[in-house]
C-alpha cells in the first residue's frame, strides 16, 4: 500500500511540474512570475532550472524587447510569432527574449509574464542592461492531498467556478486548496 501510494504520488509531483509551471523572475530587489508553454524547450529549461537559479545578462534590443543568452542551447520548435508584452521566447536557441513591446519573427515560445502590461514590463525590466535571474516554482503546488468533504466548490485556475461532474482531468481549485484530477 505504501509503495502504490509513493508511486502515486512520484507520477503526480512530476506531472505537476510539467502541467503548469511556473518560473520567478527576478530584476534587482523586483520579481514577477511566468507561466511556461509545455514543449521541449520549456522542459530543458526546467531541468536546467532544477539544478539552482539561472542567471542572464541582457540588453536592449529595437526598443522592444530585452535579450541575453542561456548558459546552454534549449531545443527549438521555431514558428512565426506576432509577440506582445510580457511575453518570453527563445531565438536562435540559446537567446532568451523578453518583450516590453511588439514584433514579428519566428521564436519557439517559452511563456508569458503573468499579468504583464507593456507599462508594468518595462518598468520591470528597466532601462539598459539588466540582470535576470530565472528560478523555478513548479506549479506554485506545495502538497498534495485527498478532500473529501462533501460539499465542495471547485473553482478552475482562472477562479471560474466549476459546477460539471464529473471533473475531466486537470488542476482545480477544490475547497481553496489546488488538486490534480487525473
Amino acid at each position: 500500500m505504501k509503495k502504490t501510494f509513493l508511486l502515486i504520488a512520484i507520477t503526480l509531483i512530476s506531472f505537476m511540474a510539467h502541467a503548469q509551471s511556473k518560473i520567478t523572475l527576478t530584476v534587482g530587489n523586483n520579481s514577477m512570475t511566468a507561466t511556461l508553454a509545455d514543449n521541449d524547450a520549456t522542459r530543458s529549461l526546467l531541468d536546467l532550472l532544477a539544478k539552482g537559479p539561472v542567471t542572464i545578462n541582457m540588453d536592449d534590443y529595437g526598443g522592444f524587447e530585452k535579450v541575453g543568452a542561456l548558459p546552454q542551447s534549449l531545443p527549438t520548435s521555431n514558428t512565426q510569432i506576432t509577440t506582445q508584452p510580457g511575453d518570453i521566447m527563445l531565438y536562435q536557441g540559446h537567446n532568451m527574449v523578453i518583450f516590453y513591446g511588439t514584433n514579428s519573427w519566428s521564436y519557439t515560445r517559452l511563456g508569458k509574464i503573468d499579468g504583464a502590461t507593456a507599462d508594468n514590463v518595462r518598468q520591470f525590466l528597466g532601462n539598459g542592461n539588466i540582470t535576470l535571474t530565472l528560478s523555478s516554482d513548479p506549479a506554485g503546488i506545495d502538497e498534495i492531498s485527498a478532500d473529501t468533504h462533501k460539499a465542495q466548490k471547485v473553482y478552475d485556475l482562472k477562479g471560474n467556478l466549476i459546477t460539471a461532474r464529473p471533473l475531466p482531468a486537470g488542476i482545480y481549485i477544490i475547497n481553496g486548496k489546488k488538486t490534480l484530477i487525473k
